[in-house]
């Protein structure tokens, strides 16, 4: 059951779904490391998980979402027939190179990334924000939206684990704040601010390439910590889920 909270216009601005998805993406977002580090199976196979469910929702929902959304502005008189796509593109070149610039401070710093480690919070704060946004904006609700909601929330589980890693103690004293600051901000837009669809189908595109390269880039096992069984489970786990549920519930 999914309660809905109206204004005094009858407008509805809160649903029960919203609110439960918000907390959820708050805690996982302020104890990520506490999370990871307490749960019985490991860190590792943790790790791996998340990057199934991460690896699968980019198959089973941005992509096909990104080209729904591209044949929609095709249908308003663009000519390009890839406007969205290049967004996208532009999404995950800008936070590539976050990433890149990343590993060159690191470099140059004996410990941490020194002042670029606040920039880099800073980008995936407003990343944050945007995902946030997109989730809150749209149009799914109810189980729908807490099996897609699920996903992302393992992915900024992920996102906010890397974070840690790369300097844990300004990541505890600030770090995480300013990213879960990113989240209320998405929310509080998501639900409450109303904007076109072609605006929102541009924030799409430029959040699902970004998401894509996070997804590859930081949810991808490596070599040296993939546990590939618990991988595949977490990609073909949610997969056939999704795909179930999609039949069942005609989505």
């Amino acid at each position: 059951m999914f309660i809905v909270v109206r204004n005094l216009r009858g407008e509805t601005i809160l649903r029960i779904d919203t609110i439960l998805l918000g907390i959820i993406y708050l805690i996982v977002q302020l104890f990520a490391n506490r999370i990871i580090s307490s749960s019985t199976i490991g860190r590792f196979k943790w790790l791996s998980f998340s990057g199934g469910v991460a690896v699968s929702y980019v198959f089973i929902y941005v992509l096909p979402s990104l080209h729904k959304e591209q044949e929609d502005f095709a249908k308003s008189g663009l000519t390009m027939e890839s406007e969205l796509y290049i967004l996208g593109l532009i999404g995950l070149l800008t936070y590539y190179g976050v990433h890149k610039a990343a590993e060159r401070a690191s470099k140059i710093h004996e410990k941490g990334e020194g002042s670029f480690f606040w920039i880099q919070i800073s980008f995936f704060a407003v990343y944050n924000m945007l995902i946030s946004y997109i989730i809150f904006a749209s149009d799914i609700e109810g189980v729908e939206a807490v099996f897609y909601g699920i996903a992302v929330g393992m992915h900024f589980l992920a996102v906010s684990h890397d974070m840690w890693r790369e300097d844990s103690e300004r990541y505890q004293k600030l770090g995480r704040y300013l990213l879960a600051t990113g989240i209320v901000a998405g929310w509080s837009i998501g639900v409450f601010a109303t904007m076109p669809s072609f605006a929102l189908g541009i924030v799409f595109a430029f959040i699902s390439g970004a998401m894509i390269m996070n997804v590859l880039k930081k949810e991808l096992p490596s070599e040296e910590n993939a546990h590939f069984r618990t991988f595949l489970g977490g990609a073909i786990g949610y997969t056939l889920l999704i795909l179930a549920l999609k039949w069942f519930f005609e989505w």
